[in-house]
């Protein structure tokens, strides 16, 4: 893929659906790319097909390594705020034909796989703070695309 495929694409989905940020999505791929590579590593080398929660951890760890204790607030910032953000943006660039899919891949796998900001905050929050901050995520509504 050229780069100004990916840059036109993510210029095209952001105009028809502004709930994340551009960076998002430049984020989102360099986290694919990120995940891809280490479950080749898991894999002999072999690249495969990651699923919707390789992904979502993926991306977090990702997150984590690029932006330390501001993870949390770079990724508010760009409207994503749990796991279903980063489906729906997969599945928005699956439309473009930037990303690609299994027939199996859905959507819902990305659910509630964990909670993505609280996951974020968790390493440099005392142990106590953690536990509130996994409930109050957990109740937290889910965003409808």
């Amino acid at each position: 893929m050229q780069p100004t495929q990916f840059m036109d694409a993510i210029k095209s989905v952001v105009l028809k659906d502004r709930r994340y940020d551009i960076g998002a999505y430049y984020f989102l791929k360099d986290a694919l790319d990120f995940t891809v590579k280490k479950a080749a590593e898991d894999n002999n080398g072999e690249h495969r097909h990651v699923s919707a929660k390789e992904l979502a951890q993926g991306f977090q760890s990702y997150a984590l390594d690029e932006f330390g204790p501001m993870a949390s607030t770079m990724m508010e910032e760009w409207g994503v705020t749990e796991t279903l953000d980063i489906g729906n943006m997969v599945f928005l660039l699956i439309k473009e034909g930037i990303f690609g899919k299994q027939d199996s891949d859905t959507l819902e796998e990305f659910t509630n796989v964990f909670p993505l900001i609280g996951s974020l905050d968790a390493p440099f929050l005392p142990k106590k703070r953690i536990k509130r901050l996994s409930k109050k995520s957990a109740k937290k509504p889910t965003k409808k695309p």
